[in-house]
């Protein structure tokens, strides 16, 4: 693992610092769709007796008015994370009538982009913002990349970590900058190895052949009707067919600096491209897209990780971070899990905290030359032939030269290097981090214990094509909610309130807006 990793957990398990890394916080946001009883995206409005998806605090929408998204609050244990989102799941269920709650990550059945309609966020300027922001999406992306759902983990250490840490670097600094730099070589160290995480926890390996839209299936194989799968392919939503595809592949955006990550992000924002101008803005008195640069706005830059700050009202995600610095990672490579009803569980998350102080422990230098491209070959190698179990992937020596590595012997590696992270922070094995360490690394030996190889075992086993699968699996889901007593809900009355109090919050808005969507507009990107 290297000197310096050495080095940094030595001090960290000395008396003095022991159990610092305990007690950091956590949230989860789980985006899904809404569907129809025979499968299809639901055509309804977003529930009323859900509040406003603009101004709710935990119930909002991602692209379309039918991509649910919840968000749990910070907390400090992942057992509270899981019970809040358990409970907004069942908050939600009681309210769709006989919709359901898509469980897969990949899209069901689609027939045109019409299925898939815009969110809506009322009259307001921020609320058309958020809207013309998603239509441009369509312009630029097509709707259908816009269906795909996944996880977001976000997390941050605990305040008694910095001092101890900021000692063990020699540091006299534990303010905002030194954060920030702890932080974004974790976030490098993230993209360096983000493919192990699609092997243990990608679960689409198969799609509904009416995503593809007639393109030609490259690399898939029939499964059944109307399935179309990658026979040992672990996350098609983090490949070319989904997130990773050509749209952004010529912008690289820094995480060598905080000043090089807002720069790039900054530039691409204001940087017109040929294609997008192309598309037009201000179209027959409707706007089709926000501008014509490279990104919108800095959240249209899809990676596998973002360093994030809580933003204040009318505040750009860039300037958030030149305010304050780094206030915790937001993590973005996680898809669905089919086997559990809010889509992750405790035993993910806690390999997931692991994983990320891991990443921040580890040397971390900078991300220069060739080795972005091979950190994207990687990604593309693991998602779309992860479960090969000859597969090499490129790594990068302390010489620079790059060696080819076979994955599972790469992964028990990092895994064996976790495990003495996981006893940081579960020093006598009580809590159930170094278990679910132990757990992923078994898994690295047997490629049929993967969430994707499951799945595909599901689908040929039932018969079933995707959609059906998935409807079929949204019913019990629907049902498992539907019967789960209230009283063990804890947040049943804050969610009534809040749905309530949002409505009332997105009326003020709107009562409160005085100028133009054109000022308004000048105004935000000023």
């Amino acid at each position: 693992m290297g000197r310096l990793f050495d080095t940094r957990l030595r001090r960290l398990a000395s008396p003095a610092l022991a159990g610092t890394v305990r007690g950091g916080s956590r949230g989860v946001e789980r985006e899904c769709l809404r569907i129809t009883p025979a499968g299809l995206i639901a055509p309804t409005p977003h529930p009323a007796a859900l509040g406003s998806a603009l101004t709710h605090a935990y119930i909002t929408t991602d692209y379309s008015e039918a991509l649910l998204e919840f968000v749990t609050p910070p907390e400090g244990t992942n057992w509270e994370t899981i019970q809040f989102l358990c409970d907004i799941h069942q908050f939600v269920c009681a309210h769709l009538g006989d919709e359901l709650l898509w469980p897969l990550s990949m899209p069901g059945r689609i027939r045109s982009e019409s299925d898939i309609p815009l969110a809506r966020y009322g009259k307001s300027n921020v609320g058309t913002m958020k809207t013309v922001y998603r239509r441009g999406l369509g312009y630029r992306y097509g709707r259908y990349m816009q269906a795909i759902a996944g996880i977001h983990y976000n997390y941050s250490l605990p305040d008694a970590f910095w001092p101890g840490f900021a000692d063990i670097e020699g540091s006299h600094d534990t303010g905002q900058d030194f954060r920030s730099a702890a932080y974004l070589g974790a976030v490098r160290n993230v993209r360096r190895l983000d493919w192990l995480l699609l092997y243990l926890f990608g679960a689409s390996p198969a799609v509904c052949e009416s995503f593809l839209q007639g393109r030609p299936a490259t690399g898939l194989e029939r499964l059944g009707p109307h399935t179309l799968y990658g026979p040992v392919a672990t996350s098609l939503r983090m490949s070319d067919l989904g997130y990773r595809n050509s749209s952004q592949r010529d912008l690289v955006v820094s995480a060598n600096s905080l000043a090089g990550y807002v720069g790039d992000l900054t530039r691409a924002t204001q940087q017109p491209r040929p294609d997008f101008e192309r598309l037009g803005v201000l179209v027959d008195g409707v706007y089709r897209q926000l501008n014509a640069n490279q990104l919108q706005i800095e959240n249209e830059y899809y990676s596998t990780i973002r360093p994030k700050r809580v933003t204040q009202q009318g505040e750009r995600p860039t300037a958030a971070l030149l305010r304050g610095g780094v206030q915790y990672i937001e993590l973005r490579a996680l898809d669905i899990s089919p086997y559990d009803p809010v889509g992750i569980n405790q035993r993910q998350m806690r390999f997931l905290e692991v994983f990320l102080i891991f990443c921040l422990l580890q040397d971390s230098p900078p991300i220069v030359g060739d080795e972005q491209a091979l950190i994207e070959q990687n990604h593309h190698l693991v998602a779309r032939r992860g479960r090969d179990p000859a597969l090499a992937l490129g790594r990068t020596g302390g010489d620079g030269a790059v060696r080819q590595v076979r994955l599972r012997d790469w992964g028990r590696e990092i895994c064996d290097g976790m495990v003495a992270v996981a006893q940081l922070i579960d020093p006598d094995e009580s809590l159930g981090h170094v278990a679910a360490i132990r757990e992923q690394r078994a898994v690295l030996d047997d490629p049929d214990a993967t969430p994707s190889a499951r799945l595909l075992a599901d689908l040929r086993a039932s018969g079933l094509s995707l959609a059906d699968y998935g409807v079929e699996l949204g019913v019990r889901t629907r049902d498992y909610f539907r019967t789960l007593p209230w009283e063990l809900n804890r947040h049943r009355d804050e969610l009534l309130a809040e749905s309530a109090d949002s409505l009332r919050r997105q009326q003020a808005i709107e009562d409160a807006d005085r100028t133009s969507f054109a000022e308004y507009l000048a105004d935000y990107f000023a």
